[in-house]
């Protein structure tokens, strides 16, 4: 993916690794929001995002999601066990970011349980990237990376030592 990326003009953005924290807690369970702490690094950096409910359109997957980033990643997390969210679990995230077209980012994501990639950019042009860089929206995975990550911590503890 990444010649593929390099050979249409894409420009690397950065690379880096993130902590994931997922909550459960006060709130949620009324719109469905998913909260998730991301540690930029293993430093001090995060960024908090709340998710709204996942719908597609046209095989594209939109939700409304505000992020904001914190200085001191830990003392959010102290902060928000104050206001009664609890860590449900916690991965580990490699990423990549590409620019293609100047319009779209094309992420490179791999995670203890699989490699990934996300395509974010204006509901118009996705579809049409998608398909140039050689995938079909109809094969595109609906779970999200938390979904997925439970999935493998559930695997991981039915396997006999």
């Amino acid at each position: 993916m990444r010649a593929l990326l390099r050979r249409r003009g894409a420009k690397l953005e950065g690379k880096y690794a993130e902590e994931n924290y997922r909550f459960n807690g006060p709130g949620k369970s009324t719109r469905r929001i998913t909260l998730r702490l991301r540690v930029l690094d293993g430093g001090p950096r995060g960024v908090l995002t709340a998710k709204g409910p996942a719908s597609f359109v046209g095989g594209v997957k939109v939700r409304e999601e505000t992020e904001v980033e914190v200085k001191d990643a830990h003392a959010t997390l102290d902060l928000l066990a104050e206001l009664g969210f609890r860590v449900e679990f916690v991965y580990n995230k490699h990423r990549a970011m590409w620019t293609l077209d100047g319009v779209v980012t094309v992420t490179l994501d791999t995670l203890e349980f699989g490699s990934f990639v996300e395509l974010e950019g204006p509901l118009e042009v996705l579809p049409e990237q998608a398909r140039s860089l050689g995938f079909d929206s109809k094969h595109a995975l609906k779970d999200s990376y938390s979904v997925l990550a439970r999935k493998h911590l559930a695997a991981a503890r039915k396997k006999p030592a």
